[in-house]
C-alpha cells in the first residue's frame, strides 16, 4: 500500500512527485563527472534522485545520497549546506533557500553544481521544498541528470529570465555538463540593445558575459566584463560563419589552438590554463531582418575539455540545440533590455532638477527590475511657475513599457505647459482627464493596445510669499505633510477618480488650500513605495509617515530622500517603480515682498506707485530700474481698474537681481498684445509693459486673475 502524505519520507514524496518524469523501464543515469568532461553512464534503472534535509539554519539533518552518481558527495549531518556548494554558487543558493523558508513556496528544477570531496563537480537538478508540516526546514531533491534531462530542465530554466547576464549565466553553467570550462561571449550590441544587423566582419565585437566555474583564473586570461581582443573576435565570430552558414568548430587540441590563434597573447586570453585540451566553439545565431542574407551571430560559446574526451556527433548536436534555443532568448532579452534604456532614459529627463531659493526639491527614482515587465509609467516633476511660485506634480500611468512611457511623457509635458500658462492644478487635472480619454479613443491607441484610462496625477503648486499650497488629485495617493515641529499628516483632498474613468458620476476637480509655513516638508510619492502585499496600502502610509518624519531640516534632502526609499523599499526584485518626491519650503522672507490691496478706483494707479516708489529705494533698485518698475505698476493698475472689476491686489516680490510685480483682479478678460492704430489712445499699457519686462502673462484664480510681469533689477 501507498504511504499517505503524512506518513511518507520525503524521499517517497519526491520520488512520487518525479515519477511522470521518468522514463519506462528505467532511468538514464549519469555516472561520476569528472574533469574536463569524462562521464560514465550507469546501467539503465540505476536510482538518479536523492534527497538533503535541511534545518532552519540551513545545516543537513539528514540526507539519502546512496544512488551511485552522488558517490562522493558527503553530506554529513550538521554540516553547512553550502559546504556542497562551488563558493560562487554560495550567495544565490542560499538566498533561494532561504527564501523557500520565508515564502513557504517551492523552487523548482534549477540546474546546479555539487562539490565532491575530490573536488570535481557534480551537475544536478536541484529543487527546494519546505519541509512537510509538522516538520520544520526545508527538502532539497537532486536529480543526477542524464544529458537529455539536462538538456530539457536547461532549456526550460535559462528562458526564465530577461536579463541579459543572468541568461548566459543560466546557459554557461549549462554547457558545463559538457565539459569542465563554459563561456559565453556576445556582441556588443546585445549588450547595448542596439538592432541587430548583418556584421562585417572587421565590425564585430564580442564581450565575456559569463564563465564557469568560478575560480582563480591565471592573468590574462578574459572573465565576465572584458572585451575580445579584436582580432579573437573576428576569429571566433568568423570561424563560427562560414558560406553564410553557422557552424560548430571544434580544435581537437591544443596545438592546433595555438596554431589557430597564432598570438601567444591571444592563447593566454582565450585558453583556460596550460593543461591539454580541447574546444568546442558553438554560435548564438538568430534570423537576420526580412531580406537578409544570412544570419545574424549574436555571440559565441566556448566549451572546454581534455583532448582525450573528443566531442561526438550527439553531443555536438544537443549543443547546437541548448544553444540555438538560448539564442532566441538572448535576443529577447536584448529587445527588452533596449526598450527598458528607452523608457528609463525618458524617465530620468522627467525627473526635478534643482529648486530654488525658496523650496528645496530632493527626488529617488527606482525602475523595475529588467525581467519584470517594463519600466513603469510614475514619473515626478517640479519647475517654477510665474509669480515665484513652484509647481510640483506626481502621476501614475497605467501599464508597462513603451506605451506607458508615451502617455506618461505627453501628459507630464502638457500638464507642464498648462500650469506655465496659468492655468490651476484644478483646471490642469480636467485638462489631462480629456486627453487620457482622447488617447484612448484614437486609432493609433487602439492599434497599439494600450490604454491609460485609470492613469492617476496630484498637482500641487506652493507660493512661498502667502506661504500656502494649493492642491488637486485625481486618484492618486495622498501626499504627507510635515510640519516645522516633526508632526505629519495626509492631506486629503476631496477624492476623485483617475483620469479617463468615463463610468462614473463626474465632478470638478476640487482644489484644496492648506498652510505650509517655512520648515515644512511635502511628500508626493507613488504606490511603488508603500504597497506591500502582506499589508494594507494605509499600513504603507502609515510606515511613509513614521520614516519623513525622522527627516530633519538640517538634513541633506537628497541624502534622505536615499535613506527613506531605503527604509521602505521592497527588498525583493522591483516588480513596479519606486519614486519619491521631497520637497522642503523655505517661503520668501517677508523684506523682500509687499503685498496692498486697493479700491478699483481711478486714483489707484498713482495710490500704488506711492506706495511701491519707497519700497523700491529700500530694495537699493537703481533709478532706470525703479522708473521702468513704476511705470509697469501703473499700466497694469490702469488695466485691472479699466477692463476688472473689484478690488486690485498688487503684489512685489524681489529675488535676488529680478523683480516680480503682479496685479489681481476679478475680471475674467485675458489681455492681449495686439496692433493699434497710431491715433489710437487706447491699447498701448501691454506694450510699454512688453517692452520693459523680461516676460509677462496671466494666471487664473479661484476670483479672477492676475497678471504678472518680471523684471530685471
Amino acid at each position: 500500500m501507498d504511504p499517505t502524505p503524512s506518513s511518507a519520507s520525503p524521499f517517497d514524496t519526491v520520488s512520487g512527485a518525479l515519477g511522470d518524469y521518468i522514463p519506462k523501464g528505467g532511468a538514464t543515469v549519469v555516472g561520476r563527472q569528472h574533469p574536463l568532461g569524462a562521464d560514465s553512464e550507469a546501467e539503465d534503472g540505476e536510482q538518479i534522485l536523492a534527497v538533503v534535509g535541511l534545518r532552519p539554519d540551513l545545516r543537513i539533518s539528514g540526507s539519502n545520497l546512496d544512488a551511485a552518481p552522488f558517490a562522493g558527495v558527503s553530506a554529513a549531518p550538521g554540516t553547512a549546506f553550502a559546504d556542497l556548494l562551488p563558493p560562487g554558487d554560495v550567495p544565490t543558493v542560499t538566498q533561494r533557500l532561504r527564501r523557500v523558508l520565508r515564502t513557504r513556496e517551492a523552487h523548482v528544477a534549477r540546474v546546479q553544481r555539487l562539490l565532491r570531496d575530490d573536488g570535481t563537480e557534480l551537475v544536478v537538478s536541484m529543487s527546494i521544498l519546505p519541509a512537510a508540516p509538522p516538520q520544520e526546514g526545508l527538502t532539497v531533491s537532486l536529480i543526477a541528470m542524464a544529458k537529455r534531462l539536462h538538456l530539457y530542465a536547461s532549456a526550460t530554466a535559462i528562458g526564465t529570465s530577461l536579463d541579459i547576464g543572468e541568461t548566459a549565466q543560466s546557459l554557461a553553467q549549462s554547457l558545463l555538463a559538457w565539459g569542465d570550462v563554459a563561456a559565453v561571449n556576445l556582441d556588443y550590441a546585445v549588450w547595448t540593445g542596439e538592432a541587430v544587423t548583418e556584421q562585417a566582419q572587421d565590425r564585430i565585437r564580442l564581450r565575456r558575459a559569463a564563465l564557469v566555474p568560478d575560480r582563480a583564473w591565471p592573468e590574462g586570461y578574459l572573465t565576465p566584463g572584458d572585451n575580445l581582443p579584436r582580432e579573437a573576435s573576428r576569429l571566433l565570430a568568423g570561424a563560427v560563419m562560414r558560406d553564410d552558414v553557422p557552424h560548430a568548430v571544434v580544435i581537437p587540441d591544443r596545438a592546433a589552438i595555438e596554431r589557430v590563434l597564432g598570438d601567444p597573447l591571444l592563447v593566454r586570453a582565450l585558453v583556460p590554463g596550460n593543461r591539454p585540451v580541447s574546444v568546442a566553439c558553438i554560435p548564438l545565431v538568430v534570423e537576420g531582418p526580412e531580406g537578409a542574407p544570412r544570419p545574424i551571430v549574436l555571440g559565441v560559446t566556448e566549451v572546454w575539455r581534455r583532448p582525450e574526451c573528443l566531442f561526438g556527433d550527439a553531443e555536438l548536436l544537443d549543443l547546437q540545440e541548448l544553444v540555438a534555443k538560448t539564442a532566441r532568448h538572448v535576443d529577447l532579452a536584448r529587445q527588452h533590455q533596449r526598450e527598458h534604456a528607452q523608457v528609463l532614459a525618458l524617465q530620468r529627463r522627467l525627473l526635478p532638477r534643482a529648486g530654488s531659493d525658496t523650496i528645496e526639491v530632493a527626488s529617488v527614482y527606482e525602475p523595475t527590475t529588467p525581467d519584470s515587465a517594463g519600466v513603469g509609467g510614475d514619473w515626478v516633476n517640479s519647475f517654477p511657475l510665474p509669480g515665484d511660485r513652484t509647481a510640483l506634480v506626481v502621476g501614475d500611468v497605467v501599464g508597462h513599457g513603451l506605451g506607458a512611457a508615451a502617455a506618461m511623457g505627453q501628459l507630464s509635458m502638457e500638464a507642464r505647459a498648462l500650469l506655465s500658462a496659468g492655468l490651476g492644478p484644478g483646471e490642469v487635472l480636467e485638462r489631462l482627464d480629456e486627453t487620457v480619454t482622447l488617447l484612448d479613443d484614437t486609432d493609433a491607441g487602439l492599434a497599439a493596445g494600450y490604454s491609460a484610462l485609470g492613469s492617476t496625477c496630484c498637482i500641487a503648486v506652493y507660493d512661498p510669499v502667502d506661504h500656502k499650497v494649493l492642491i488637486s488629485n485625481a486618484g492618486h495617493l495622498p501626499p504627507l505633510l510635515v510640519h516645522p515641529d516633526g508632526s505629519a499628516e495626509t492631506v486629503a483632498a476631496q477624492p476623485h477618480p483617475a483620469l479617463g474613468a468615463e463610468f462614473v458620476v463626474r465632478e470638478p476637480f476640487e482644489v484644496h488650500e492648506f498652510a505650509a509655513p517655512p520648515g515644512s516638508l511635502l511628500v508626493l510619492y507613488t504606490d511603488g513605495l508603500v504597497e506591500d502585499p502582506a499589508a494594507s496600502i494605509d499600513d504603507g502610509i502609515g510606515r511613509l509617515t513614521d520614516v519623513v518624519r525622522d527627516v530633519h531640516p538640517w538634513d541633506d534632502l537628497q541624502q534622505a530622500a536615499r535613506r527613506v526609499v531605503a527604509r521602505l523599499g521592497p527588498q525583493e526584485p522591483l516588480r513596479d517603480d519606486v519614486t519619491l518626491l521631497l520637497a522642503r519650503m523655505a517661503g520668501r522672507r517677508g523684506r523682500d515682498t509687499a503685498t496692498w490691496r486697493l479700491p478699483a478706483r481711478d486714483d489707484t494707479a498713482a495710490r500704488a506707485r506711492a506706495l511701491a516708489s519707497p519700497l523700491l529705494r529700500r530694495w537699493h533698485l537703481g533709478e532706470q530700474a525703479r522708473d521702468g518698475a513704476l511705470l509697469v505698476v501703473s499700466e497694469l493698475v490702469t488695466n485691472a481698474v479699466r477692463f476688472g472689476t473689484g478690488p486690485v491686489t498688487v503684489r512685489l516680490v524681489r529675488a535676488g537681481n529680478r523683480l516680480t510685480c503682479e496685479v489681481g483682479d476679478t475680471g475674467n478678460g485675458r489681455p492681449r498684445l495686439r496692433r493699434g492704430d497710431p491715433l489710437d489712445d487706447g491699447g498701448r499699457g501691454l506694450h510699454v509693459v512688453h517692452k520693459l519686462t523680461t516676460r509677462w502673462g496671466v494666471r487664473w484664480t479661484d476670483t479672477g486673475k492676475a497678471v504678472w510681469a518680471e523684471l530685471e533689477g
